[in-house]
């Protein structure tokens, strides 16, 4: 899942080097926390939260298929640091 979040979150920002991914799992959840650059938040959110929106629902069908349940928190990038 990580892999996914990486890859979408990369493709949409200017700096993908501050890109920072992390998962969380535990028995039944995988929590992802995305953090970038504070320039790029608003296109990860997109307007009305469409774009954020849009990764939840391609990450929560992947999830579907391995049969698990998955979260994502996008964090201000000094939370991960």
């Amino acid at each position: 899942m990580k892999d996914l979040v990486t890859y979408l979150v990369e493709s949409l920002v200017e700096q993908p080097e501050e890109v920072i991914v992390t998962e969380v799992r535990d028995r039944a959840t995988t929590v992802i926390e995305l953090s970038v650059a504070a320039p790029d938040m608003g296109r990860i959110i997109g307007k009305g939260g469409r774009v954020i929106d849009s990764i939840r629902t391609l990450m929560k069908v992947r999830a579907a298929k391995e049969g698990r349940r998955v979260e994502l928190e996008l964090l201000e990038a000094d939370e991960m640091r």
